[in-house]
């Protein structure tokens, strides 16, 4: 049996979102912060940021980030499973919310959003949905 580390990351940030809690920390991996840096690109979170704590382990703490008391995030959803991958070609990734939210991607050139993985014409694994 494995564990969707994934999974799990999104579910911390949507609880924390729901408790309105201004940052959540969750351990730290490659694959994370990838995905907390894109997010604070689009604008989804405030911050991402690699911290240690007492037992010198890496955390990651993502800032939330809210609107007139209303979370940016709606909704965040995982796509591809361990147990149901989900694969794409550049031009086959589906538009979430008709523009407003979007996709991230793995590619054999990094984690990305869908459009830019279409500007670049390469496809991959598709993460997660936020909008």
């Amino acid at each position: 049996m494995s564990i969707d580390i994934i999974g799990n990351f999104l579910t911390i940030i949507r609880n924390g979102l729901q408790a309105s809690k201004p940052f959540v920390l969750v351990p730290h991996s490659k694959l994370k912060s990838e995905i907390g840096r894109i997010l604070k690109e689009e604008g989804f979170v405030r911050d991402c940021v690699v911290q240690e704590d007492e037992d010198s382990k890496k955390v990651l703490k993502i800032v939330l980030k809210y609107k007139d008391g209303e979370s940016v995030i709606h909704d965040i959803q995982r796509v591809s499973t361990p147990g149901r991958r989900c694969y794409a070609g550049a031009h086959a990734v589906k538009v979430v919310i008709g523009g407003l939210g979007l996709s991230i991607v793995t590619t054999n050139r990094g984690v990305m959003t869908h459009k830019t993985a279409r500007k670049l014409g390469v496809g991959g694994e598709i993460i997660c949905t936020v909008w």
